[in-house]
């Protein structure tokens, strides 16, 4: 390993340790947080789930396009898309904080829409329920641990250690596209419960 390429992990290593507990962190309390609590008279982003369950499904189109690339030797390209993806990410992110901050939670099954999941609600979705909570847990839990493995991945090409990128994008990769692909069929899945 080069001087050079050691000293820009070291430098962001306390960094990615840093982000990776602070947004959970940031994400979980901003989720309790209504701005209606403090005075502020904000209307329902009630819009933004199907924009932020479109930004999940291009940063998985994005992620597979990416690994085509680099596959095909187009590093350029490679390096655009994976750019791009973080950045989809980050807007997911944001988008997901905002509907939160101003609407209330959407309970799978509530058919009524009174935030509630009564056991006739609950009879009717049936085992539908346990397969979203497994969808919806390993979603959460993945969006967390990917973080880290996202940009210390980023990191080792900044870097410019390709062979230690390569073996932890081999990771990286596959668990970023779950936590993509699960956020649609997540959002695909609570829709019909959203208060309209």
């Amino acid at each position: 390993m080069s001087e050079t390429s050691d000293k820009i992990e070291k430098k962001f290593r306390k960094f990615i340790i840093a982000v990776s507990v602070i947004i959970p962190l940031a994400v979980a309390v901003l989720f309790s947080v209504k701005l209606r609590d403090f005075g502020i008279d904000v209307a329902p982003l009630s819009f933004l789930p199907p924009i932020y369950a479109t930004i999940n499904a291009l940063t998985a189109i994005v992620l597979v396009a990416a690994v085509w690339a680099i596959k095909n030797g187009n590093r350029k390209v490679h390096e655009r898309l994976m750019n791009f993806a973080i950045m989809c990410s980050v807007l997911f992110l944001v988008m997901y904080v905002a509907y939160h901050m101003t609407s209330d939670s959407t309970v799978y099954g509530d058919l009524n829409a009174d935030g509630v999941r009564s056991a006739d609600e609950k009879a009717e979705v049936g085992n539908m329920l346990y397969v979203y909570a497994f969808i919806l847990l390993t979603h959460i839990l993945l969006s967390i641990v990917i973080i880290p493995m996202v940009l210390f991945t980023y990191v080792r090409a900044l870097a410019q250690r390709f062979d230690r990128h390569k073996r932890l994008a081999r990771i990286t990769f596959p668990l970023w596209l779950y936590v993509a692909v699960t956020g649609v069929v997540v959002y695909l899945m609570i829709s019909p419960y959203y208060a309209h």
